[in-house]
């Protein structure tokens, strides 16, 4: 029986997009949404569930990439850098999207990366142990 390939990099940039939708567009078209009691702009719970939601899902995707096929550290250094500005832009509230951008930026490129070392393994030659390619024989 096939076993199924879950793909977290998807689910992860999926998660990212969903943020920046949330915090870019969801403002322009629901800003009535208070005149009927329901805060989600700025609610710190669901503003902290897709923080949260996030972090699992990167995280996942990268320690998968990583420890399974690639062993390469940009794309957790990017993550980490995308996470940072995530949680910054909770804090700093005056500079939420200078700060949203480059997270959600940061964290998009690391998917992609990871995906595409993920890629670039399934499509070469076996690594050896340090996770260097073998050369090809002749």
């Amino acid at each position: 029986m096939k076993k199924t390939r879950f793909n977290w990099d998807l689910l992860g940039m999926s998660a990212s997009i969903a943020c920046a939708i949330h915090c870019a567009v969801l403002p322009l078209f629901l800003t009535a949404l208070p005149l009927f009691g329901w805060e989600v702009l700025h609610n710190p719970w669901f503003e902290g569930g897709m923080i949260g939601l996030a972090g699992v899902v990167g995280s996942q995707a990268l320690y998968h990439g990583y420890k399974q096929h690639h062993r390469r550290l940009m794309p957790v250094v990017l993550f980490a850098a995308g996470f940072a500005c995530l949680i910054l832009k909770e804090v700093f509230h005056d500079y939420h999207v200078l700060l949203l951008v480059p997270a959600v930026g940061l964290i998009l490129w690391a998917h992609l990366l990871n995906l595409r070392l993920v890629g670039r393994r399934h499509t070469s030659e076996p690594a050896s142990a340090d996770g260097a390619e073998r050369p090809k024989a002749a």
